[in-house]
């Protein structure tokens, strides 16, 4: 359940991760590279995330990268044969 603080919701880290529909170890994965320039934490250390957060991990689990996996074929050159 979300917590009020000074007007403010945060949300506990498997809280965020229901709401995001990802993982716990996605979650610290993506905060380990910097998904989120600051992070609240509760006076036990743990993390707490506001709905501002939560937006900006949302965002990073909806991404799309397209890759190119068209090699030209099976030799290499274009064609089957």
């Amino acid at each position: 359940m979300a917590i009020e603080i000074d007007g403010r919701m945060y949300y506990k880290t498997s809280e965020a991760c229901k709401k995001i529909g990802i993982s716990r170890a996605t979650l610290f994965r993506w905060l380990k590279v910097g998904i989120l320039e600051k992070y609240h934490k509760d006076r036990r250390g743990w993390r707490l995330f506001t709905e501002e957060d939560l937006t900006k991990i949302r965002t990073e689990a909806r991404k799309i990268e397209v890759e190119d996996s068209y090699h030209g074929g099976r030799n290499g050159k274009g064609s089957y044969n």
